[in-house]
């Protein structure tokens, strides 16, 4: 893009020159004009919610909790009193640190209209109050074995057959806890009762359109009224307290410091199911700071947000084949950005340009070194296992997208206008036939789920792009307990 030319200096003798447009020096894109992309693509990828959809949104999430409560009862494996982590976004969103290759492709506006992951503990320890040492003789880093012995006897014997077995030269027996075998027992479970929910239809009840087993995780998605909602269900171990794997972490300064509390970034972390490239899939368990970054993410400016998500949604398109980076990396890479610069500088409202074309470049460092430092345990190089020709052609995907970000922006933002209209598609024929649920009976909703529906507006209003965490007792699934920080709904 050619800059204007500066006009002869007047009759006054003024040497004035008009502004130049400030351009970006790699495209010659303009960064006023980045900018207003970077928020029309906001604009249509973030949606309010109405009375009608925040009714659709809640009984989605009753019929999830009710439906674990049930999971609970059958062979009491599950903890009895637990609690979930529920985040806005499937784990193909990069909402936690899980290999996408094993996973199914959705898409939204296709598949589903919103997406949800929600981290379920199958095992707790939360009675230790010193940092928690976890068995990685066997393990790359990030990544851990467990052992039943951290249990009682009655937890070894409800899991001992979701558990590998090693036996020592001494005679002793030790269970590791299988990610693999515990996602099918998950997957077994969960389809034996939705199996016996569905021969029994309600009123008002979701249809369930789809149940796969994803590698370790379960998808579920959800027909609610005009809606189609895809719940990533992930089988994890629960930790209260910090991993000493990551205690050298908590001694350097970061960009949360005095922002929030100490005390609510360690207050937990989990083992998700996840392997590492050589590591053993049936014993090997990955480290996750879902619960960590949810508190982070409240420091983290809005136009950066924006720069994020934009990127993300360029990246997710350009560089899914072969599978090699995640928007996990790029959620990572902008965490150690928050560290590297300083915060009045993120914080500049009209910056969100600059922040895209950083985290692209970012990027496109990291795959050329083949470097991805993990922001909590920073000597875990996530992209160490890649093939020099597999980063090689990422970056040079990525040199495109930094050759016309405005392009590829453009490109992005059709993408989610035409989810949205696929959406908008099916939320009219859903009206025009003025039934409440796929499977209902076509009767009034009562009144009570009105004012759930009003009260989960509210908090969705109230707290935008927070993750909800909630509490149930599966033995009264009536009452699910929604928790925003410390607040509880």
């Amino acid at each position: 893009m050619a800059a204007p030319l500066a006009s002869k200096a007047g009759s006054g003798g003024t040497n004035s020159k008009p502004p130049f447009p400030e351009l970006d020096f790699r495209s010659g894109a303009r960064v006023e004009e980045l900018n207003k992309l970077i928020q029309e693509f906001t604009k249509h990828d973030q949606r309010e919610y109405d009375d009608q959809r925040a009714l659709e949104i809640h009984t989605a999430k009753d019929f999830i909790f009710s439906m674990l409560g049930m999971v609970q009862k059958l062979d009491q494996k599950l903890p009895v009193a637990n609690e979930y982590l529920l985040l806005s976004g499937g784990v193909r969103e990069g909402v936690v640190d899980i290999d996408l290759d094993e996973l199914n492709v959705y898409a939204r506006g296709t598949d589903y209209d919103m997406d949800f992951t929600l981290l379920v503990p199958a095992l707790k320890l939360h009675d230790r109050n010193q940092p928690v040492t976890l068995d990685m003789r066997h393990s790359a880093l990030c990544h851990s074995w467990l052992s039943l012995r951290l249990f009682d006897e009655g937890t070894i014997s409800k899991w001992k057959d979701c558990c590998t077995i090693v036996d020592h030269i001494n005679g002793a027996t030790n269970y590791f806890f299988s990610p693999t075998k515990v996602a099918d027992w998950f997957y077994d479970s969960i389809s034996i009762v939705l199996s016996e929910i569905q021969k029994k239809p309600q009123r008002g009840m979701p249809k369930v359109e789809k149940v796969e087993k994803n590698g370790t995780i379960i998808s579920i998605i959800l027909g609610v009224g005009s809606s189609r909602m895809l719940y990533d269900i992930v089988p994890v171990v629960s930790f209260k307290g910090w991993p000493a794997v990551a205690q050298s972490w908590l001694m350097e300064n970061h960009f949360w410091d005095g922002k929030i509390t100490e005390e609510e970034v360690i207050s937990g972390f989990y083992l998700v199911p996840a392997c590492s490239y050589k590591g053993k899939k049936d014993n090997e368990w990955r480290l996750s700071f879902a619960r960590s970054e949810v508190q982070l993410k409240k420091c983290i400016s809005s136009s950066l947000m924006q720069a994020y998500q934009a990127c993300k949604a360029i990246i997710i398109k350009l560089l899914s084949r072969p599978k090699a980076i995640s928007p996990y990396h790029l959620r990572s890479m902008m965490l150690w950005a928050c560290d590297r610069l300083p915060a009045s500088y993120l914080a500049q409202e009209d910056y969100a340009a600059h922040f895209l074309l950083g985290l692209i470049d970012d990027l496109q460092h990291c795959l050329v070194n083949k470097m991805c430092p993990n922001y909590f345990i920073p000597q875990c190089n996530m992209l160490e296992h890649l093939s020099e020709e597999t980063v090689m052609l990422h970056a040079r995907k990525l040199s495109s997208v930094r050759s016309d970000p405005a392009e590829h922006l453009r490109t992005a933002i059709e993408h989610v206008k035409a989810a949205n209209r696929l959406t908008l598609e099916l939320q009219r024929r859903g009206s025009t036939t003025s039934i409440p649920s796929p499977q209902s009976d076509g009767g009034d909703t009562n009144q009570p789920d009105d004012r759930l529906a009003k009260k989960l507006q509210q908090l969705v209003t109230e707290n935008p792009g927070k993750s909800i965490s909630v509490f149930i007792n599966p033995d009264d699934v009536t009452r699910p307990h929604f928790r925003i920080d410390d607040k509880f709904f």
